[in-house]
């Protein structure tokens, strides 16, 4: 590795109080001791004592996260570990840290303590349940009607039970509601009137989330509020020394989400009639006429990314900026009044948007995106161009970051990821390794790669009757238990009616025919059934054992060529004498085909195939590097053999 430098040893004292709270701690759980558990704990307490950087790669059954949750523990000062998805957050904090705090209490000089930490608006407010909901001239009204109203009348009993047991208030653990259903309970941090004001921030949901994460050694958090806090400096999580970043291969679409913003002429026009009744000027008025001006200029754009900004758009979005620039000016700041508030917040956040993209900076990419007319009609979108240089500032440079998940060596090392993620040699000497504990898997014993060399490539035009063809056979040889992941909803669907039509006495699921919980439950409970969906069933399913003995790939996940931000980050990579395609495209891609393989083999006794359909994976000058991000599966390009290996597993 280029930029790898090599870790010191821990000291005999450290590494060994590591591995007996390690093995305290299998050993109180019911698991069992895992090499590469023990090196991946040995490695983490070796990285937050000298302050070096550390990525970690973990195959899945490695038991990471009690990898860096011991080591964590250990540590002197706060910790924090963020992860990407509440699946995995939902895991630390209601079953490894509980169990794992009780097993070790009595090894530890002090009671471990840890919290979770969200954004504002993934708790109820009991402002807004209280007093009411601004509407659209920002005036507090009750309700909305109609069934929504009943839906949020149930969501007000639980807050308010909520507040009453000294419960958390949190999104995700609240009755079943819709995102819409939650924002009439809930507000951003701008909208917030702040604890200073509010009559109720001593009840507060978030306010006390804040305290708990202030008093305890280990604080759970997501990768947008790292970044809000982190990397656009705004203070969100307490002090801290160290970070475990798990899912790592998911931080830089995580943090570029965080930065993304969006303008919309009816996010204009809302945020000025919410500011109409609050001053007695023109303000509003002239912000108004603004959202019309950038209405027609988004009009008269080409979706897509713009490179130059048109006269129109750059004069419209100026006349945003200026008049929510002055309508900012003109609200009151100092009031109680929540309606002023929260226009203020939402004017704010207007100002800043149009300002950020109206500047038309190198380091950012804008473009027009298409929404149909019932949400708004087009916007516009701005992203950062990269983040890694934000992340090597605002984060490598101030903490101890520890990287970790089941796929972070691309082509083979961690160089890609590494650079990515912001780090590298400097002149100051920061320093990084990579370690790949392995997996307690055989995959060449458990798992074969089929690659349908003889199929057609891919094309613009729908699926190859070939390929269908394929398809039927693979599962028909299999009867059933395949996971299809497809680049598109159109082409899941037409393999979904192929099967249904062939193979009529197996169930054939489709991603949106129902919710994808539903869907994994009718999946899990009849080894006789296919599901076929995109990107969303790509990552995070876990369906171990016989339902899942085949993953079917349709063809190799580049990144779709008319995508503005990926296309922008390619070009700019080839601008500076890189390899744009291997950079972005290739890298984008073998980090999900990585993921992709993975829902295959989930414990020590599954057994099954990952087909890849598209013939590229074979042929193609970077077909190596892809296939070096996969695990190391035995690999074949026969067709007969496949399916009578698929046969013989449909028998046992």
């Amino acid at each position: 590795m280029s930029a790898a430098a090599p870790a010191q040893e821990p000291r005999p004292n450290e590494a060994e109080g590591v591995r007996e709270l390690l093995a305290a701690a299998v050993e109180a759980l019911g698991g069992e001791t895992r090499a590469g558990q023990v090196q991946m704990a040995e490695g983490v307490a070796r990285a937050m004592e000298s302050g070096q950087h550390l990525l970690v790669q973990a195959g899945t059954g490695t038991g990471k996260s009690l990898g860096y949750l011991v080591p964590a523990l250990l540590h002197r000062e706060r910790v924090v570990v963020a992860t990407a998805t509440l699946a995995l957050q939902h895991q630390l904090v209601e079953r490894d840290l509980p169990a794992l705090t009780d097993a070790v209490a009595d090894l530890l000089p002090q009671t471990p303590t840890y919290a979770v930490l969200k954004g504002r608006s993934n708790y109820a407010c009991l402002h807004r349940v209280r007093e009411g909901v601004p509407d659209d001239q920002g005036t507090l009204v009750d309700l909305p009607t109609g069934s929504i109203g009943a839906e949020v009348v149930a969501l007000r009993e639980w807050i308010e039970e909520e507040a009453e047991a000294g419960g958390t208030g949190e999104k995700d653990r609240a009755p079943r509601h819709t995102d819409r259903v939650w924002r009439q309970v809930s507000v951003s941090h701008r909208e917030c009137l702040g604890a200073a004001k509010c009559p109720y921030a001593t009840e507060c949901f978030a306010e006390r989330a804040k305290e708990k994460a202030a008093r305890s050694h280990l604080v759970v958090t997501n990768h947008s509020l790292l970044a809000i806090d982190a990397i656009e400096g705004i203070p969100m999580i307490p002090e801290y020394d160290a970070v475990v970043i798990d899912e790592a291969h998911e931080l830089v679409a995580r943090v570029t989400q965080a930065a993304t913003d969006e303008l919309s002429p009816a996010d204009v026009e809302r945020a000025a009639r919410r500011g109409q009744r609050h001053v007695e000027e023109h303000e509003a008025d002239d912000l108004a006429d603004a959202a019309d001006a950038l209405r027609n200029a988004i009009d008269g754009a080409a979706p897509g990314r713009v490179d130059q900004l048109p006269v129109e758009l750059t004069d419209a979005l100026a006349l945003v900026r200026d008049a929510a620039r002055a309508l900012v000016s003109a609200l009151p700041k100092d009031t109680d009044d929540a309606g002023a508030t929260q226009a203020r917040g939402w004017t704010q956040d207007i100002f800043a948007t149009a300002e950020r993209m109206a500047a038309g900076s190198e380091r950012d990419v804008l473009w027009v995106s298409e929404r149909d007319e019932r949400r708004g009609g087009n916007q516009l979108c701005v992203a950062p161009l990269e983040v890694a240089g934000p992340m090597r500032e605002k984060l490598l440079a101030e903490k101890t970051v520890v990287f970790t998940s089941a796929t972070l060596k691309l082509g083979g090392d961690f160089d890609r990821v590494a650079t990515s993620f912001g780090l590298e040699l400097s002149s100051r000497g920061e320093s990084w390794q990579g370690i790949d504990v392995g997996s307690p898997f055989d995959y060449g014993q458990q798992a074969i790669l089929y690659l349908a060399k003889h199929l057609p490539q891919p094309g613009r035009d729908g699926m190859a009757q070939a390929t269908l063809d394929e398809i039927v056979a693979l599962v028909d040889a299999l009867e059933g238990r395949t996971l299809g992941l497809f680049s598109s909803r159109r082409a899941a669907e037409a393999a979904a009616e192929e099967v249904r039509r062939r193979l009529p006495h197996l169930t054939t699921l489709a991603q949106g025919e129902a919710q994808l919980p539903e869907l994994a439950r009718q999946f899990t409970e009849d080894p006789h059934t296919c599901l076929f969906g995109t990107l969303s069933l790509w990552q995070g399913l876990d369906v171990p054992g016989e339902t899942c003995q085949q993953v079917i790939i349709d063809r190799i996940p580049f990144p779709r060529p008319d995508d503005p931000l990926l296309s922008a980050r390619q070009r700019a990579v080839e601008r500076s004498g890189g390899n744009g395609f291997m950079a972005v495209a290739a890298t984008h891609a073998a980090l999900l085909l990585a993921q992709g393989s993975g829902r295959l083999i989930r414990t020590s006794t599954d057994r099954g195939v990952v087909s890849v359909l598209d013939p590229r994976l074979a042929t193609a000058r970077y077909a190596d590097f892809l296939r070096a991000s996969l695990p190391p599966m035995w690999t074949t390009t026969d067709p007969a053999l496949v399916r009578q290996a698929l046969a013989r597993l449909a028998t046992t």
